[in-house]
């Protein structure tokens, strides 16, 4: 005999071991919450928090009107340049009035700007300017204040 026919004869066949003892199941739930209930009564929905308004913002200051003189009998054109105008002289040209003088007037923000006067082509400092800086072309720029 076989050892595999005397463990059978000695052992339990495997279709008696399933009468002898019953089957365990384990249930397990995926879920411990019971499912919610209906009510009649609506629940309100929880209230946002609401982020303080920002300070309201002031407004942008006002430009300032400047006006610009340079005395120049010989000169044919006259423009200025500067921060104000993205160093761009077509943009503000000066008309000649009596004996010589050319004048503009400028619209300008508040703050410190440099410009230069644009003299039938040639760049030169206004000679009435309170102040001048050091430019980078190793001459100087008029400085014009504009109050806030």
């Amino acid at each position: 005999m076989s050892k595999t026919n005397r463990k059978l004869k000695k052992g339990i066949f495997p279709a008696e071991a399933a009468k002898a003892e019953p089957a365990k199941t384990l249930v397990t739930s995926a879920c411990s919450v019971a499912p919610p209930v209906a009510t009649s009564m609506p629940v309100a929905a929880p209230t946002p928090k609401r982020e303080p308004a920002p300070p309201p913002t002031p407004p942008p200051p006002a430009p300032n009107k400047v006006s610009l003189t340079l005395v120049k009998p010989e000169a044919s054109q006259v423009c200025v340049a500067g921060s104000f105008n993205e160093w761009k002289p077509e943009r503000t040209p000066l008309s000649r009035v009596d004996d010589g003088r050319w004048v503009g007037s400028l619209t300008v923000p508040p703050g410190r700007h440099e410009y230069l006067f644009v003299v039938d082509g040639q760049w030169v400092p206004d000679p009435n300017a309170a102040e001048t800086v050091a430019n980078p072309f190793g001459g100087k720029n008029s400085v014009l204040v504009a109050s806030e």
